[in-house]
């Protein structure tokens, strides 16, 4: 068992997770990931499976971190904000 799993991990932990793995696949503006996938790879680390993971996406999407396409199931990073999303990666994984 990891240490993941042992202790609960908070929204902004999931919310810096969210935004690294983007960044990692580098999910920049036209640049992006389906949805579904990415809710798939986070909800296998957590409790409530992908239901979590939907609604932190919607909150970074309106706070406009995240940008969405094709009708909304696919999310890239939005690069108007790339500054401040690096800045969050960096305080909450190091």
């Amino acid at each position: 068992m990891n240490s993941m799993s042992k202790r609960e991990i908070s929204d902004r932990e999931i919310k810096a997770d969210i935004m690294h793995r983007l960044f990692r696949k580098h999910c920049w503006g036209a640049r992006y990931l389906p949805l579904d996938t990415l809710v798939r790879w986070m909800g296998r680390k957590m409790r409530k499976n992908g239901k979590r993971v939907e609604r932190l996406v919607r909150q970074l999407v309106n706070d406009g971190y995240l940008m969405l396409h094709k009708r909304g199931r696919t999310v890239s990073l939005n690069p108007r904000r790339s500054k401040e999303i690096i800045d969050f990666i960096r305080r909450f994984i190091t």
